[in-house]
């Protein structure tokens, strides 16, 4: 495994991300990373945006969906403040 910021190979085991997979950093650079990030490009499936319509309306709490449905808690925070998003009202 190399560094992908500086190509080394001097690289150690940095603790793990919140979904378990491994951390990494490089001895050289100090760069910290996770071996093959899941794509974040990917649009939610629409079935999964349903589903966390279904269970905003439950009132759960913004972590256990995120847990129930497997998105990010920063996509789902965004999400939340979108679509409750309120007009700001005219002045006069």
């Amino acid at each position: 495994m190399k560094c992908p910021r500086c190509q080394s190979q001097a690289i150690v085991k940095n603790g793990s991300i919140n979904s378990g997979k491994q951390k990494y950093a490089c001895k050289d650079c100090g760069r910290q990373f996770v071996e093959n990030p899941q794509n974040t490009n990917q649009p939610i499936p629409q079935t999964t945006v349903e589903l966390i319509d279904k269970l905003l309306l439950e009132r759960l709490s913004l972590a256990a969906i995120g847990r129930v449905t497997g998105v990010s808690a920063s996509w789902l925070q965004r999400y939340v403040n979108k679509k409750y998003e309120q007009p700001h009202a005219k002045s006069m």
